[in-house]
């Protein structure tokens, strides 16, 4: 039993090394204008994708009767503007763990002390 839960240790270590590691590739970590530049390739290569997904699968006769695939839809957000504010919000979460982590074992410990009293 022991080594099922280090083995699903691993095997999500290695995703979550695999999705930063793809996100750095892509430049998803640089700068927001990289940022907005994955955006617009994503952008560009889901059309296809999903025309190819939809083929592999048997579903070309319902795409037949439509003809073409729905546009995709337009943000209008600006994605490194959300982008830097979801990085900004991470780092403040980080920066502050350690010194949440102090105040919340203190609490506990006061807690556990009151019950043993």
């Amino acid at each position: 039993v022991a080594a099922f839960g280090s083995f699903r240790f691993v095997i999500k270590g290695s995703l979550a090394g695999a999705a930063v590691y793809v996100a750095y590739d892509q430049g998803l970590l640089g700068s927001g204008t990289q940022g907005a530049e994955a955006l617009r390739k994503a952008q560009a290569a889901l059309p296809p994708a999903i025309q190819e997904w939809t083929s592999y699968i048997g579903w070309e006769v319902r795409t037949v009767q439509m003809s073409t695939l729905p546009p995709t839809p337009k943000f209008d957000i600006s994605p490194s503007d959300s982008w830097n504010k979801g990085v900004q919000t991470v780092m403040s979460a980080l920066s502050v763990a350690p010194t949440r982590a102090c105040e919340y074992t203190v609490e506990g410990w006061k807690y556990v002390k009151d019950l043993v009293k």
